[in-house]
């Protein structure tokens, strides 16, 4: 393994464990203080959030390290790392489809919904329930997809 694979290797572990980390703030005590609140409140709260996290600080951390985790996959297809195949496949694997794919498949969608929600009508606290259990569940598997792929990724560099 050259040193700059060494860095791309570092980054994605990185990378990994900076969204695993927002994540966990989320399904540790970020929704259940919004749960806390009374629905109007929550779901107006978490409509902005879903705005505000598209931005460079979040998006290049979510992103590239997916985009590193793909490059990873081809790259030791090739053989570029001969040292610990498994752990660059395994780690990319879980960001790639536990981290990315499950907020793609799961997490948008639900945003997405919420959107269009009015925050005080009569059917808002429903869906506000329903909507904080479902999405942090979902959050919960893309949280330890990410913190696990940070350590996959460590060990590789451990290994190596």
């Amino acid at each position: 393994m050259t040193p700059t694979f060494e860095i791309l290797i570092l980054l994605t572990s990185v990378g990994s464990g900076i969204v695993g980390g927002v994540f966990f703030a989320f399904s540790t005590f970020v929704m259940r203080a919004l749960a806390d609140l009374p629905a109007a409140a929550g779901i107006a709260a978490m409509q902005r959030i879903d705005i505000v996290v598209i931005n460079p600080w979040f998006m290049t951390p979510f992103l590239g390290t997916a985009i590193l985790c793909v490059g990873i996959c081809i790259a030791t297809a090739f053989g570029v790392f001969a040292t610990a195949p498994m752990l660059m496949y395994f780690g990319s694997t879980l960001y790639v489809f536990g981290t990315f794919g499950v907020t793609i498949a799961f997490n948008v969608p639900r945003n997405n919904t919420l959107a269009t929600v009015d925050p005080v009508a009569a059917s808002s606290e429903k869906v506000w329930r329903d909507y904080v259990k479902s999405w942090t569940r979902w959050n919960h598997v893309r949280t330890a997809a990410a913190i696990l792929a940070a350590g996959v990724f460590a060990m590789a560099l451990i290994h190596h």
